[in-house]
């Protein structure tokens, strides 16, 4: 996950760097070409499991180029046939779609935003996986102990609020177009919070604190 974050770094520096093109580019390039298309439909695909929203896009020469999104908006959910758009073409792939209003959506190629999706899933991997894994085998190496047992249960489950924090900081970093940053500054803190709230409870497990009462059998008497 560390190379993909990397890798996705890189690729889009090397978006933000590139020259414009000084004329059609005949193969694909790494300058960026602006390109007028005609829509010819555009689909949501909200009926359809784990469908991308798309759209195909006419060239002036009447070629279709179909493009999809990760997200429907601001730009495809507007989309009509007939409307006519502006792509930014990058190393042979529309990378962003512009409509006649200004407003910009990179399509499932552009190299904006990944970084911080490809962190965003890291985290959520590890604060998922980790705890998981710990929580699983401990009681592999303590068979029949109750109290391990328990205390393996609270780990699993501050795993899951761990990562769950983790999507809902890479969703609050996306939804305000927060810079990456802002993802390990807004879960690191929480984080930590739920690791001290983890040990605080392993330890009150290992204790004893978090068994239940058991009513003791009355004795009887003759």
């Amino acid at each position: 996950m560390a190379f993909e974050v990397q890798g996705a770094l890189e690729r889009e520096r090397e978006f933000r760097a590139a020259p414009k093109c000084a004329s059609v580019p005949v193969t694909a390039s790494g300058c960026l070409w602006e390109q007028d298309f005609t829509v010819r439909k555009a689909d949501l695909n909200r009926g359809r499991r784990n469908g991308p929203p798309e759209a195909e896009l006419l060239l002036p020469t009447g070629k279709p180029w179909g493009v999809t999104f990760r997200d429907t908006d601001p730009v495809v959910s507007e989309m009509e046939p007939g409307d006519k758009v502006v792509g930014l073409i990058w190393h042979g792939q529309v990378v962003e779609v512009r409509d006649a209003d200004g407003r910009r959506q990179q399509t499932s190629t552009g190299p904006v935003g990944w970084p911080e999706d490809r962190l965003g899933g890291a985290l959520a991997c590890i604060a998922f996986g980790l705890p998981a894994l710990v929580g699983s085998l401990w009681p592999l190496f303590a068979r029949g102990n109750r109290r391990h047992a328990k205390a393996a249960t609270v780990v699993r489950w501050h795993g899951v609020g761990i990562g769950g924090a983790a999507i809902l900081t890479l969703w609050a970093q996306s939804a305000n177009d927060w810079p990456m940053w802002a993802i390990p500054a807004i879960w690191g803190p929480l984080a930590l919070l739920l690791l001290a709230s983890m040990v605080a409870f392993v330890l009150a497990a290992l204790r004893g604190d978090l068994d239940d009462d058991v009513p003791s059998e009355p004795t009887l008497t003759g």
